[in-house]
């Protein structure tokens, strides 16, 4: 009831907030007041409201995910730090969050070995947002173009050695950079991960309720989204096994 309560005066605080275009930032506010007074289900009527204004940020799911935990729906919450994880890898307290909130559901699956090698490029892969590296990749430019000018206006051999070599190993790191910038943002845009979101489902070895049934899974677990045909969906869970289940129970994150 008090929930309830809660929501009325959210939603009359809300309608004449929307009827005047209130910005992003003021919903902000105003949630995460109502999440200090512990009404996340107000908080959470704000911030549903700024991603109706199309505005997103990993800072925005996050504190999403913050109040769905609070209400304890695990699955949303869940859902939420991974679209927060995806802008922001190397947030270590998102991590920690979303830590615990995959510690309250049902299914614990030991994620499959990886490769050391892999392991290191993922590390250094998650270490900065895809921003960060397009900054990076433009002071990069701006360094490997002021050797070049060294390199061409210099009258001393040394100097033109350095700003020819120097500009080699500039230009060598804004590819890098720029490619991982790119990867990044092309990653941050496609869905390729889900949350599964019924109680329970059975997963098939076809993309049939005929088909055969392969193992179980329950709310919150994520899946790698591989392949669809019709309304089902082709996934793959972190112990590598792969079956078929209606695209309908995921959420793409």
């Amino acid at each position: 009831m008090k929930r309830v309560m809660h929501l009325i005066l959210t939603l009359i605080i809300l309608i004449p907030l929307l009827a005047t275009g209130a910005k992003p930032e003021e919903h902000f506010r105003i949630a995460g007041e109502q999440y200090a007074l512990a009404r996340y289900d107000s908080a959470l009527v704000h911030y549903h409201a700024i991603l109706d204004q199309g505005v997103h940020s990993a800072a925005l799911y996050y504190n999403m995910g913050n109040a769905y935990y609070k209400l304890r729906k695990y699955p949303d919450a869940i859902f939420y730090y991974e679209k927060a994880l995806k802008l922001d890898p190397g947030n270590d307290d998102l991590r920690h969050n979303l830590q615990l909130a995959n510690a309250m559901i049902v299914d614990k699956i030991e994620p499959m070995p990886v490769f050391f090698l892999k392991q290191w490029w993922n590390t250094f892969y998650n270490l900065l947002p895809a921003d960060t590296w397009a900054w990076i990749s433009i002071l990069l430019f701006g360094l490997t173009l002021l050797c070049v000018w060294l390199f061409l206006t210099s009258s001393r051999m040394i100097w033109r050695k350095t700003g020819f070599f120097a500009g080699l190993l500039m230009a060598f790191m804004f590819i890098g950079s720029f490619g991982l910038a790119s990867q990044k943002y092309y990653y941050t845009q496609r869905t390729n991960e889900a949350i599964v979101f019924v109680p329970t489902i059975t997963v098939k070895s076809a993309p049939s309720a005929s088909g055969v049934d392969l193992f179980v899974l329950h709310e919150g677990t994520k899946v790698r989204l591989l392949e669809q045909s019709g309304d089902w969906q082709k996934i793959r869970i972190a112990n590598g096994s792969v079956g078929w289940m209606p695209a309908e129970t995921l959420r793409g994150i």
